[in-house]
């Protein structure tokens, strides 16, 4: 399948390695440096199971700036964006991922796009009803930093969160990318997915 991921930090950067092993993955990003790493098989991270896959794997992977070069053909769009809690105004905000909502359904009203980025509650029902489509779900992710890669090749569980039929195939791609055998799977709103990391988030800091 051809994948893209937009945004290259832990989640994108992480997802992208993983799941290039078996398909075609291209990373949008606007920052030139990171793509220049990335087309060199460097990492734009601190992993080290990121930097052994880059030198000693088979991959299809490459990255882009070019919005039309990356989404036209692609059959899943992975936002990987960073989302920050405005204090000021009590919200999160999610300019970031409405924005490449906005464009990726400019070129491509076929593919799947899945939110990887950290949300408010509602707010992929919202994007759905805005744009008409089903096509907009959520998926969490819950990975530590230095071990993202890692964390997805053995996942504590995989959650989605949509009822577009196409979201079985995504967790499926994920599943066959990951060497953990035996993969718990949830397949729940989006609503309450997006509660599934909320909680998981506000948890561990409890724990901290």
């Amino acid at each position: 399948k051809k994948i893209v991921v937009v945004g290259s930090g832990y989640v994108g950067m992480s997802l992208a390695v993983l799941l290039a092993q078996k398909n075609h993955v291209t990373v949008l990003d606007i920052d030139e440096k990171k793509i220049k790493k990335i087309n060199s098989k460097i990492s734009t991270i601190k992993d080290d199971e990121i930097d052994f896959f880059l030198q000693n794997k088979t991959l299809s992977l490459q990255a882009t700036n070019n919005k039309l070069e990356a989404y036209s053909d692609a059959d899943f769009i992975i936002i990987a964006t960073p989302t920050n809690y405005d204090e000021n105004l009590n919200k999160f905000d999610t300019t970031s991922v409405d924005s490449v909502i906005k464009d990726a359904l400019k070129f491509n009203n076929n593919a799947l796009i899945i939110i990887k980025s950290t949300i408010p509650l509602g707010h992929t029902e919202f994007l759905n009803k805005k744009n008409r489509t089903t096509k907009i779900v959520f998926s969490p992710e819950f990975l530590r930093e230095g071990s993202a890669l890692k964390d997805n090749l053995f996942p504590s569980r995989i959650v989605i969160g949509g009822s577009c039929p196409d979201c079985y195939f995504f967790v499926n791609l994920l599943v066959v990318a990951a060497k953990k055998e035996e993969i718990k799977t949830l397949h729940i709103s989006s609503t309450e997915a997006e509660a599934v990391k909320l909680f998981s988030n506000g948890y561990l800091a409890m724990r901290v």
